[in-house]
């Protein structure tokens, strides 16, 4: 039996409505809420929130002395279509140069690494 039921997955950022919005374009949804704690609910999945964290500071891909803290998967039907996307919506590519791989590595706009990879 478990002990607990899944709630969201939460990240720390400078400006969680903005990082909401990305988030928003990339996988749809609402976003909920302003300030310090803002909440994407995501259709047939778990939510995302985002959190202020003063001071933030984006974790490092890939660098064995900083970790990269998590990262999220989102599986696309289309790679090239879906890295056109996120680009445009503020995205940076980390590890995208190897066509062969089913997945690529990005940065959103506060510096998370998350993997776009081919369903």
């Amino acid at each position: 039996m478990a002990l607990a039921k899944f709630g969201s997955v939460v990240l720390d950022c400078p400006d969680p409505r903005a990082l909401a919005g990305f988030y928003a374009e990339v996988l749809g949804g609402a976003v909920e809420g302003d300030g310090d704690w803002v909440d994407l609910k995501v259709p047939g999945g778990p939510s995302l929130a985002f959190q202020a964290a003063p001071g933030f500071v984006p974790p490092r891909w890939p660098a064995a002395d900083h970790s990269q803290q998590f990262h999220l998967d989102l599986v696309v039907e289309d790679l090239d279509a879906a890295e056109k996307g996120v680009l445009a919506l503020g995205a940076k590519p980390l590890d995208a140069a190897d066509r062969s791989r089913s997945f690529r590595v990005y940065a959103d706009p506060a510096g998370h690494p998350f993997c776009l990879c081919a369903c």
